[in-house]
């Protein structure tokens, strides 16, 4: 009986040392376009639990019980930040509280503001700030998850921001085809602010106001965004792939003028083979899009 007492005292205390994610070989990354951020970089150093599904809203998800007991079990919690996983930030804080290791990446990369001085979450629009993303990352998993390979994970750091530049240099090249008086944005809601003050675009406004979907327009607002884009004279409208473009259409209708709705890839992946099922994919799919529905006569 005393060595079956040891014995079961020593898993208590082995499962008191892990519960606040010390000695877990384990990331959990909260949305999908972190996730495969995050798993590029680890490669097979260590697993990556992906919370959020692909084709999935940011601002709405939630996570099941299973998912809770993963981030609470988390050797590192990875993490968008600035108010954007407005379903799943309790768990994140309550892990973090409990004393697991978090990165919240959006609050490190040079965050802007909406107008009403709010951040803005959706850096990952902005390619530079995804370098400096996989470099803050790299070095939490490094010091913070037992047993990677410290060289391999950096190794595959170097290489992805190598793509990443090769992206930067591709929208700089496509985005400067298109007429600087073109270069204006109306979507469903803010997500380009950083594509804009980066590549030299002018947002006339989002049909949703404000950084979440959860949010909804009034008809003072819809008249006033229409005003503005009949004024603007742009071409086109982009609403979110994963979200239904009913208010665009109806912001197009209302402003009299004849605009094209363009889905675009702006807060999840897609499921593979559905255009965006990686980052670089994704962005991509988004340069095309645009310069494209700027550019057409």
């Amino acid at each position: 009986m005393r060595r079956l007492a040891l014995i079961v005292a020593g898993l208590l205390v082995a499962a008191g040392c892990t519960a606040a994610g010390e000695g877990r070989a384990s990331v959990v990354v909260t949305t999908n376009i972190l996730g495969d951020i995050t798993r590029t970089i680890v490669g097979d150093q260590a697993e990556v639990t992906v919370l959020m599904k692909p084709n999935a809203d940011p601002h709405s998800f939630g996570i099941s019980a299973q998912q809770a007991a993963e981030v609470e079990r988390a050797g590192l919690i990875v993490y968008n930040g600035l108010g954007l996983e407005e379903g799943m930030l309790r768990n994140v804080s309550a892990a973090e509280e409990s004393g697991v290791p978090t990165l919240a990446v959006g609050e490190r990369v040079n965050p802007i503001s909406y107008a009403a001085g709010r951040p803005d979450p959706h850096f990952w629009t902005d390619p530079g700030r995804v370098r400096d993303a996989v470099s803050l990352i790299a070095e939490q998993i490094t010091a913070q998850v037992p047993g990677v390979d410290a060289a391999a994970i950096r190794a595959n750091a170097d290489r992805y921001r190598g793509e990443i530049d090769s992206l930067d240099t591709t929208m700089s090249t496509r985005f400067a085809e298109i007429p600087p008086e073109r270069r204006k944005l109306v979507t469903n809601h803010h997500v380009f602010g950083y594509l804009a003050q980066r590549f030299g675009f002018e947002v006339i406004g989002a049909v949703i106001p404000g950084g979440t979907t959860l949010a909804s327009p009034s008809a003072a607002d819809l008249k006033s965004l229409a005003d503005a884009v009949r004024a603007a004279g742009v071409p086109a409208i982009f609403a979110d792939s994963s979200q239904p473009d009913r208010l665009a259409r109806v912001l197009a209708d209302q402003a009299g003028l004849h605009v094209v709705v363009t889905p675009l890839f702006s807060e999840s992946l897609s499921e593979p083979g559905q255009g965006a099922a990686t980052y670089l994919e994704m962005m991509r799919a988004n340069i095309e899009s645009i310069a494209t529905s700027l550019n057409r006569p």
